[in-house]
């Protein structure tokens, strides 16, 4: 692994402040902006972030996706308000601690076959959460920035503050 566990945990809290952070720039008055109609809203795109993570890492842990199980998270998620999403995302820093702190070394190292993909249990989840994780910040980053939030620059994506 060139992670420690620590240090994967602390990265993935590290989205989650991130996230939280952009989070807070939201316009309500824009939450159902899209940029196209097949296009996750921006309530819907941190919904999905409100779940994402926290959902993948049992996937992973067992190497057994259950389509019913995430269409359940998905079901929940969608009935959350705008304050309940940002609420469950915040969760997630403490979350993930909980959810990786018992898998051991040798889990991380062990080979899984998910989705076609065969890695580590680590490299897993670096590829799916930590990147998704980057990949759907910066997703909610140019909506805000195509919702009018001009003053918002990298400092606000990449290091989770104003500049």
């Amino acid at each position: 692994m060139v992670l420690t566990k620590a240090e994967l945990i602390t990265a993935l809290q590290n989205e989650v402040r991130i996230l939280l952070h952009l989070a807070g720039k939201v316009d309500r008055t824009k939450l159902d902006y899209r940029p196209t109609p097949k296009q996750r809203s921006t309530i819907e795109l941190l919904r999905y972030m409100a779940m994402m993570g926290p959902e993948m890492i049992p996937v992973i842990t067992s190497g057994v996706f259950d389509p019913a199980q995430w269409t359940a998270a998905e079901q929940r998620v969608a009935t959350l308000d705008f304050d309940q999403v940002v609420a469950a995302i915040a969760a997630q820093h403490d979350g993930y601690d909980t959810q990786l702190r018992h898998i051991t070394d040798d889990d991380l190292r062990a080979p899984i076959d998910l989705f076609g993909n065969v890695s580590s249990r680590g490299a897993q989840i670096v590829t799916m959460i930590l990147c998704g994780c980057a990949a759907y910040r910066t997703q909610l980053f140019l909506y805000l920035k195509a919702c009018g939030r001009e003053e918002l620059s990298t400092m606000n994506l990449w290091a989770g503050m104003d500049a």
